[in-house]
């Protein structure tokens, strides 16, 4: 029995250094269990992306969005929010975001707000692109009848292509998302719009949210249908992070307002001008060049119609005929109406919205016209005006003989040469001038 307690006692001393490292590994395993649930309790919050849209949908929206949407995908973000309020957009950017949106792999929210807000046109159409359509009380969607440039009437075939086209592209994405496609096909071919209250009714919106907070309070637990799959959204304690414009998408979404584009064309023409009726200037030409060639550029991200850029070349060209031309006048005015008219006609769209603003082209083409005329005034003015330097300038000057061979004008004696003889005192006329020596006759009293 002795040697039974010994060799019992021998073996747990033998078997105490693995009983010991077990029984750490098991306490260093529940440690790591307890440290990895800390961390889960203060891991970092999700990021949310938001994105203010705010205006007409044209090419800068397009990139801006689609910029978005890769750095919501490159940073991981749980949503991308779009925050959304516009009266419409042109056609092009607005199926190029559309697509952008669809094909996301970070969900995508647009959230019409703040309240008074709008989706109009281009915003319904991007509403319903979207993976979860929201909006804030006292806002509207609706009214989205593509317009055309051309001034189609409606029973026009172009029309009809147009609008089937727009009315299967919202179906598409009210299908896939399970919202109302019939209210969608409405709104395209009866420009109908409802209030947030109505849309949530008429399950054409997701959400009616107050605020970000209570969207995302909203949203939290909801299930997504991405391109590559399915997400549940974790909402629950999120950190957003608003994507501002940066100075150039600044810069290109004033210069590609319909208004500034024929303001630049105006700055544009008349410093052309204006360099042409004075050469060397310099100024004029530089600034009319510059703005001409940001006219232009912006031209490419607008449906411009070529016809009204045309008209405002020719009241350029008409302007500057007007100096070498005698006209009466008749120039000039064809120059203004052509660029009131290529400015009516500027952008290829019926939608005053879009367009460029009456009063402003009324505006333009007063200073315009009016600056035009004055300089045409000044200039054929001054070359009507007796020339009062050189030879032509001193032909015909009445002067006084003062010394023999020297007469007295304008302030200064000049040698004098003539046919007859003067005495000291006789007024006599310049005819002639050979460089510096004047020729002159005796004025008959």
């Amino acid at each position: 029995m002795k040697h039974k307690a010994l060799l019992a006692l021998f073996g747990f001393f033998l078997l105490s250094p693995v009983i010991s490292l077990v029984l750490r590994a098991a306490v260093d395993d529940s440690a790591v269990i307890e440290a990895d649930t800390g961390i889960a309790e203060t891991a970092a919050p999700l990021l949310v992306y938001t994105i203010t849209i705010d205006g007409a949908i044209g090419t800068v929206t397009d990139d801006r969005i689609a910029e978005a949407i890769a750095e919501a995908k490159a940073g991981n973000a749980e949503l991308l929010v779009i925050i959304l309020d516009t009266p419409g957009g042109f056609t092009r950017p607005t199926w190029s975001i559309c697509k952008n949106i669809l094909n996301s792999h970070v969900p995508v929210c647009v959230y019409i707000s703040p309240p008074g807000a709008r989706a109009g046109s281009a915003g319904v159409y991007i509403t319903y692109a979207s993976h979860i359509a929201a909006m804030a009380p006292s806002t509207n969607i609706g009214a989205a009848h593509p317009v055309s440039g051309g001034g189609e009437v409606p029973d026009s075939v172009m029309n009809e292509k147009v609008t089937n086209d727009a009315v299967a592209q919202v179906r598409a994405a009210a299908e896939r998302h399970g919202r109302n496609a019939d209210w969608a096909e409405k709104a395209v071919r009866e420009s109908v719009s409802i209030t947030a209250n109505e849309a949530l009714k008429l399950n054409v919106i997701d959400i009616i949210a107050e605020d970000l907070d209570d969207l995302f309070d909203q949203l939290d637990g909801r299930e997504m249908k991405l391109p590559w799959g399915s997400k549940k959204l974790n909402l629950k304690k999120v950190r957003t992070e608003e994507i501002l414009p940066t100075w150039v998408h600044r810069f290109l979404q004033v210069i590609t307002q319909p208004d500034i584009v024929l303001i630049l064309f105006s700055i544009g023409g008349l410093g052309i001008v204006l360099e042409l009726y004075n050469p060397g200037a310099i100024l004029p030409g530089v600034v009319g060049a510059i703005s001409l060639i940001l006219a232009f550029y912006a031209s490419q991200t607008l449906p411009i119609n070529y016809a009204g850029v045309a008209l405002i070349i020719l009241a350029i060209i008409l302007w500057v005929a007007e100096v070498k031309v005698v006209s009466h006048g008749l120039l000039t005015v064809g120059g203004i109406v052509s660029f009131f008219l290529g400015g009516l006609m500027l952008i290829d769209t019926v939608d005053p919205e879009l367009g460029v603003s009456m009063s402003l082209l009324v505006t333009l083409t007063a200073v315009v016209g009016l600056t035009v005329a004055v300089v045409l005034w000044l200039i054929v003015r001054a070359a009507r005006r007796q020339p009062f330097i050189g030879k032509r300038g001193m032909i015909g000057k009445m002067a006084e003989v003062r010394t023999d061979g020297f007469v007295f004008v304008d302030g200064a004696l000049w040698k004098a040469e003539s046919s007859e003889q003067l005495e000291i005192g006789t007024r006599v006329e310049i005819v002639d001038m050979d460089k510096l020596v004047l020729r002159v006759k005796r004025i008959d009293t």
